[in-house]
């Protein structure tokens, strides 16, 4: 998105194949983006801050929040009418959270009862404002930011957990200048943003799917290699180390403002404990794969404080605990999380995950230390972000 409200052509490298980002890339050519894309690398020709150009069908985000959430930040700042919309899942997803501030720097949003896609946005001229987030959120957060760069004055945003900065760190290095402070990020409108030639590092909540596999199949040894370790978004190794997971850290770099490194696993009994409090918002993508491990661990896991889980994809405290309970592991479910005995041997089962990408890996995490086959319905859900997922842990997984 920022590539496309830069000047000159940008290329990214390592363009994920994940289905959220081909609809990101869709959306903004049916916005009059030039979009080139040859296997991983995507060539975009900015239109500047004010060359988007009105589309005559909706914008289709497919499942993806992300998208959905931040276009809805661009588009509140040029002056035409567009639609978002999304599929039945994402239809389901709260998105008053996004209008209201985008309300009170000046954009008129109407949605479906007030908070659901499709969402209509009349663009206009917007003002910064002072937004504090009520909810942990980064995609709101990059909503508010992507809104204040088309906009005049300042608009400072405030977070009282602090959540993944990738916006903050990517509008750098497109050449805007903001401030930040502990959780505090002030950016000053009308700036102008460069054509960048970027690469981008491996996605951690993918990677940890994988991870989350290598300990549970006994004798596994696994490396994964330019793995993104933005510290925002490392929390969920700091859970496996504390819980024994034997991990080692090497090869790191700078790339392009994003930390990125090797991260080396091996198999071995986990403690297990407890996930709650401010860090549970900084791996809420992560959180269902640990629950998943909870039947191999000595003490179990319980995660609390996560009732943001039940707005995702699906609701996905209960899909977790349904399925993890189909293949004989004692779950308790709590409002806003879930506990998971440990020590329980499972057995295969029948497994839905609800058309949720996030549960399907899980599941099939789970499913791979459970005595018997299991099966999976509708595994190719996992293209919303991870399409070769079973394909690479075919060809990883050794019996």
């Amino acid at each position: 998105m920022l590539a496309a409200l830069a000047e000159g052509t940008s290329q990214i490298r390592n363009f994920s194949p994940a289905e959220d980002c081909r609809r990101t890339l869709a959306c903004l050519q049916r916005l009059g983006v030039r979009i080139v894309q040859q296997d991983a690398t995507v060539n975009i020709v900015g239109a500047g801050p004010a060359g988007l150009r009105p589309s005559w069908r909706r914008l289709d985000a497919g499942n993806s929040g992300t998208t959905a959430r931040l276009l809805a930040g661009v588009l509140a700042a040029h002056s035409f009418v567009s639609v978002v919309d999304g599929d039945r899942s994402l239809r389901r997803r709260p998105m008053r959270r996004v209008i209201e501030p985008l309300e009170r720097m000046g954009a008129r949003i109407t949605a479906r009862e007030g908070d659901f896609l499709p969402m209509e946005i009349a663009g206009a001229p917007l003002r910064g404002i002072d937004y504090e987030l009520p909810v942990p959120s980064a995609q709101v957060k990059s909503a508010v930011l992507l809104a204040g760069l088309l906009a005049d004055g300042i608009t400072t945003v405030t977070e009282t957990v602090r959540t993944r900065d990738h916006t903050e760190l990517a509008l750098a290095e497109f050449g805007a200048e903001l401030e930040r402070g502990e959780r505090t990020i002030r950016l000053l409108g009308r700036q102008r943003l460069q054509a960048r030639q970027l690469s981008v590092p491996g996605d951690l909540s993918s990677a940890v799917f994988l991870l989350a596999a290598a300990l549970v199949l006994p004798g596994s040894s696994l490396t994964l290699h330019g793995v993104g370790l933005n510290p925002t978004r490392t929390a969920v190794l700091d859970v496996l180390a504390g819980m024994g997971a034997p991990m080692r850290i090497s090869g790191l770099t700078v790339q392009h403002g994003e930390l990125a490194g090797d991260i080396s696993i091996e198999s071995a009994g986990l403690s297990g404990g407890k996930i709650a409090g401010p860090h549970v918002a900084q791996m809420i993508d992560e959180l269902p794969v640990l629950a998943a491990l909870g039947p191999y661990t000595e003490q179990g896991i319980e995660i609390r404080d996560a009732r943001e889980l039940r707005v995702k994809e699906s609701d996905r405290i209960a899909v977790l605990a349904e399925n993890l309970r189909r293949m004989g592991a004692r779950v308790e479910e709590f409002p806003d999380g879930l506990r998971v005995d440990g020590r329980t041997r499972l057995h295969g089962a029948e497994l839905d995950p609800a058309g949720d990408h996030r549960m399907a890996m899980a599941c099939a995490v789970a499913a791979l230390g459970a005595e018997g086959e299991s099966r999976l319905r509708d595994p190719g859900c996992v293209a919303v972000s991870f399409p070769n997922f079973f394909e690479l842990l075919d060809q990883l997984t050794t019996r």
